[in-house]
């Protein structure tokens, strides 16, 4: 942050109402992407998306598959960034070992991979079912 702009209060957000308050949460949502876009797994992960979701509109049958295999796509990314938080935050509190931390750690990293393992049976069946 620049030093010459002036820092807001921690609540200002909540102050807010109607449109500078969803304009705003939109800001924050971009730096959200932003900081995920730092992170190798998110970034591997938006990579195979660009790929995966015009396919998903070719590969899809009706517009019920066409949202499964996007839903599945975007739930894996959806993940990382809650994972990514979630090891941000236990970051914070502090670098040592610690059974809770290692737990928090391990779990995010749990729901990602359930939500891979969900992502690839989606378009394996959904290819099976195309040409097998």
């Amino acid at each position: 942050m620049n030093p010459s702009t002036p820092q807001e209060a921690p609540d200002a957000q909540k102050a807010r109402t109607g449109l500078p308050r969803i304009w705003h949460a939109f800001g924050y949502s971009l730096a959200g992407l932003r900081a995920g876009w730092g992170e190798t797994a998110f970034r591997q992960e938006a990579m195979a998306a660009l790929v995966m979701l015009p396919l998903a509109f070719w590969l899809g049958r009706t517009w019920v598959e066409v949202v499964l295999l996007t839903g599945v796509v975007l739930f894996v990314m959806i993940v990382e960034l809650l994972n990514t938080g979630v090891e941000s935050a236990v970051d914070r509190i502090g670098p040592e070992w610690h059974t809770l931390s290692k737990r928090a750690k391990d779990m995010g990293s749990a729901a990602v991979l359930l939500s891979l393992l969900l992502c690839a049976g989606t378009w394996s069946a959904a290819i099976w079912v195309r040409w097998l």
